[in-house]
């Protein structure tokens, strides 16, 4: 991380694990807006079809090939929870064979439990609360990538790990579930509310603080670098529409 770089993220790999299937993939920034996540080990790229190369430069990653032997190649070609994205030559078609197998023993040494389908994830008589919520703050809407409680600081710590603090930090100002218009020109979708979670009535410092990412004892401090990316998405009504809910989530009951 150099002084004048518009962002505190370390230029690393950052290890995680599929949300869909379970296995281990390289999340690398890229030239564009989007990280990838990218299978952990290289391949020949004599064996690899040229659109589906990427390679590394500075722990960037492009979707071309760099003109050596060896390729990466993005998770999504492979993972088996998904469709193929196409003819696939046999050495994928082995691959991905190899991290179902992987998946199934993760899934029965209950290592891994596999995302419900997007249909069924926020359904309307559900009482859960979304696992992709949205939220509204700095006048723009995203789709975090789970629950507004399990949000995580991505901020390092002295150790050198991630910090464990949620955003969500105890004794500062909670959002508020409200019923919003969807926003959307799009007439094929449903006009009815979405819940939103709502931020705007928070301090401008918090909501940068939320749209950060960090706990409010990193958010204090520039020195410290995040770890890993913000995981918010730009939220698109018609692209998002399967993790929308219609009503309000149950409201937690108090512990005693």
């Amino acid at each position: 991380m150099t002084r004048d770089s518009p962002s505190r993220l370390l230029r690393c790999v950052q290890p995680a694990r599929c949300r869909q299937c379970g296995n281990r993939v390289d999340r690398h920034i890229t030239a564009g807006p989007h990280p990838v996540s990218l299978h952990p080990g290289e391949l020949s790229a004599a064996l690899v079809p040229t659109h589906y190369r990427w390679h590394l430069a500075s722990h960037v990653a492009y979707p071309a090939g760099d003109g050596s032997r060896w390729c990466r190649i993005a998770h999504s070609t492979v993972c088996p929870m998904t469709a193929e994205p196409g003819p696939l030559p046999d050495c994928l078609r082995a691959l991905r064979r190899r991290l179902a197998l992987r998946t199934r023993r993760l899934i029965d040494t209950t290592g891994f439990t596999p995302q419900p389908s997007p249909q069924h994830t926020v359904p309307d008589d559900s009482d859960c609360r979304p696992q992709r919520p949205v939220a509204q703050l700095l006048y723009t809407r995203y789709l975090a990538t789970r629950p507004v409680e399990q949000i995580q600081c991505i901020a390092q710590t002295r150790q050198r790990t991630r910090c464990t603090q949620p955003v969500l930090a105890p004794g500062t100002t909670p959002g508020r579930w409200t019923l919003m218009p969807p926003t959307t020109h799009h007439t094929t979708l449903p006009s009815r509310d979405i819940a939103v979670y709502d931020l705007t009535h928070l301090a401008h410092s918090e909501q940068i603080r939320w749209r950060t990412q960090r706990c409010p004892a990193h958010a204090a401090t520039t020195a410290a670098p995040d770890l890993a990316l913000a995981d918010w998405e730009p939220y698109d009504p018609l692209l998002h529409h399967p993790f929308t809910a219609t009503r309000l989530p149950a409201t937690p009951r108090p512990h005693h």
